[in-house]
C-alpha cells in the first residue's frame, strides 16, 4: 500500500500499536519512532522477550500475550520473521500489519490481506506520519506531497 490516502486514513484511524522489536535503547530507530508516536497519541505496545518495561509501558514477549486489542503491528524484525509475526497479527484479529523500512515480504502481505489485514511495507510509521501530517516540512525535506485538496477531515 503506497497511496497517501491510505496512509494518512491508517495513521489517522488507528491508534493502538504493538511495536514488535522495540528496544529500550534510546539509540535504536525502534525507540526514536515508538517514543515520536507516543507524543503523537498513540498508544505503544512493546513486543520483546528482553524486557519487562519499555518508554513506561509494560513489554509482552509476544503478541498473544498482549490482553487488549491491536489495530497495528509494527514489525522491526528481519525478513525471515515476517511470517510468524503475520500469523500472530492474524490470530489476535489486527487491522494492519506494517513492515520498517527495508522489509519486504510479498508471500507474508497476499496471506495477511487474504486474512483481511491491511499490509503496508517498506514504510516507518514515525516518517509517514511526519510527512503526511506535517513534521518534516518544517525543515525543508521534500515530502512529495503537494496538494490543493483539504483531506476530508478538519485537524482543529
Amino acid at each position: 500500500m503506497d497511496d497517501v490516502q491510505s496512509l494518512r486514513r491508517i495513521l489517522k484511524a488507528y491508534k493502538t500499536v504493538a511495536m514488535v522489536g522495540l528496544s529500550n535503547n534510546w539509540y535504536r530507530p525502534s525507540y526514536f519512532a515508538a517514543k515520536y508516536l507516543q507524543k503523537q497519541g498513540y498508544k505503544v505496545i512493546p513486543v520483546n522477550p528482553a524486557y519487562t518495561e519499555v518508554l513506561d509501558e509494560k513489554c509482552y514477549p509476544d503478541l498473544a500475550s498482549i490482553p487488549e486489542p491491536i489495530d497495528i503491528v509494527d514489525c522491526f524484525r528481519k525478513v525471515e520473521e515476517i511470517p510468524a509475526l503475520t500469523e500472530q497479527a492474524i490470530a489476535i484479529n489486527a487491522k494492519v500489519l506494517w513492515m520498517q523500512l527495508g522489509i519486504v515480504d510479498e508471500v507474508s502481505a497476499k496471506k495477511a490481506e487474504v486474512a483481511g489485514l491491511e499490509v503496508v511495507m517498506n514504510r516507518c510509521m514515525k516518517i509517514e506520519y511526519a510527512r503526511l501530517f506535517g513534521g518534516l516540512n518544517f525543515i525543508g525535506v521534500n515530502t512529495k506531497v503537494i496538494s490543493s485538496k483539504r483531506p476530508l477531515w478538519l485537524p482543529y
